[in-house]
């Protein structure tokens, strides 16, 4: 029986896309690189279940250009998915934040879904360490059998939520949704092309279980 659903932010509730070609634009500025170039070496690395931006500028000896949150926007629909899903579960976040997590879901409009906020700046641990999971989980009160992680990254996301039993959805969106659930150690619970699939899939998912 699911009691807890738990979410990443970035590229699963928060589109990044803007952010994401911003900061190509930024890291390549004043090289010999194209951004297609680059763009087309991140996503070589992403197919693979790593981290492409990091592994794509170190492969083209490139510093790393800086993150600009005010380009980032809720994904279509996001609120109204919350809504219904807070009606029959109860919500958490486990991502690789800046401290202040709490009141980052609240610039959003999203900080009343979530009973369990479990940022990395906040927590002192960082995905992929199973750390931060163990800690959300113990801040839920609840069992891994009884917790799902939704995400974009297999190995951020869905591959350390695997390992401690926890279910797993993997939303193909962003960067991430580029991977390889093949590469996996086992394949996700669920497979959604965007976030606004989650309510039915994971819904129809308990009821063949039933």
């Amino acid at each position: 029986m699911i009691e807890w659903v738990f979410f990443d932010i970035g590229s699963t509730l928060v589109d990044e896309s803007e952010c994401e070609a911003a900061r190509i634009a930024d890291t390549v500025r004043g090289s010999a690189i194209t951004a297609e170039e680059f763009d087309a070496l991140y996503r070589s690395f992403c197919a693979q279940n790593l981290d492409g931006y990091d592994l794509a500028r170190k492969r083209l000896g490139l510093a790393k250009a800086k993150w600009r949150p005010e380009l980032e926007r809720l994904y279509p629909g996001v609120k109204e998915m919350l809504a219904r899903m807070a009606e029959r579960y109860r919500l958490g976040v486990i991502a690789n934040q800046h401290p202040g997590l709490s009141e980052r879901l609240e610039s959003f409009g999203i900080g009343s879904f979530f009973d369990v906020s479990a940022g990395s700046g906040d927590i002192g641990a960082a995905k992929p360490d199973p750390e931060i999971f163990r800690r959300a989980l113990a801040l839920a009160g609840c069992d891994a059998r009884e917790a799902v992680m939704v995400g974009d990254r297999p190995d951020n996301d869905i591959a350390p939520a695997q390992a401690l039993g926890m279910r797993t959805v993997w939303v193909r969106q962003g960067y991430g949704g580029l991977g390889n659930a093949g590469l996996l150690p086992h394949p996700p619970d669920i497979i959604c092309r965007s976030i606004t699939e989650l309510t039915a899939a994971l819904l129809c998912s308990e009821t063949r279980e039933e």
